[in-house]
């Protein structure tokens, strides 16, 4: 269920990747010293902002990004930090939702009805409803080491997310500034062969990246990131929990 995308913060996702510079397209700095990160190129911009969003300890990555797996489409919205606690919601193109919560070392979801049975495709119907009678609505939890929960608990560690992320000597050029739920920003356009990528960044305070579109035919994304530095509402859930590692031994 993940997705490995952070190229360059000119595209960034749901798994470690590699934040690298992209891309052909020098710009010139700024001739006239005024306005935000007057003086610099929109190079030099990009590069600040992979320096401090990969510095952040916690933030929100909410949007949309391709699936290898299942070919389909997974949309997220989560909290996440670097002691590798993620609290949130995704589902699976479209169809259903799960919450989920990963605090020490135990993962903690929660599937309604319309997500099982897409998960459940190719199944016969009546294991379908066994599963769906079991565990919609219902919290589980199983342990963050198991064979199973890996690819959960690495995209909970925002280490793991910007694990690449370094000075890339980016090539990208500036656009004109805009606002980013209500956030003023300015917008970097990056290159990278046929694929192109829409990079904006916080123009107060530090500047972190705000939004990422990727345009790229074969991994269309858009994600946006804020609540930089918040804590992660990752807390147990209360009540009955079904414990799958259990289930399965």
């Amino acid at each position: 269920m993940r997705r490995t995308a952070l190229a360059a913060l000119c595209l960034t996702a749901v798994a470690a990747a590699g934040l690298s510079g992209c891309l052909p397209g020098k710009d010139k700095a700024d001739s006239k010293p005024k306005g935000p990160f007057a003086g610099l190129t929109g190079g030099q911009i990009a590069d600040r902002s992979i320096t401090a969003t990969s510095a952040a300890s916690s933030l929100r990555m909410k949007g949309d990004v391709p699936d290898d797996e299942s070919g389909g489409t997974i949309v997220i919205d989560m909290a996440l930090n670097k002691k590798g606690e993620c609290a949130g919601t995704m589902s699976m193109g479209g169809k259903g939702k799960a919450d989920l919560i990963k605090t020490g070392e135990t993962i903690y979801m929660k599937y309604d009805e319309a997500f099982l049975r897409a998960q459940s495709d190719g199944e016969s119907k009546a294991d379908t409803d066994a599963v769906v009678e079991m565990m919609a609505g219902k919290w589980t939890k199983m342990s963050a080491k198991g064979k199973d929960a890996k690819d959960i608990a690495s995209f909970c560690d925002l280490n793991s997310i910007l694990g690449g992320a370094k000075d890339g000597n980016s090539d990208a050029t500036r656009g004109k500034t805009t606002t980013v739920d209500g956030t003023p920003a300015i917008i970097l356009h990056e290159k990278d062969g046929k694929d192109s990528y829409t990079l904006y960044v916080a123009t107060e305070g530090k500047p972190y990246v705000l939004r990422i579109d990727s345009h790229s035919a074969k991994d269309p994304a858009t994600l946006t990131f804020g609540e930089y530095e918040k804590p992660v509402p990752a807390k147990k859930p209360a009540g009955k929990i079904l414990d799958l590692d259990a289930l399965n031994s």
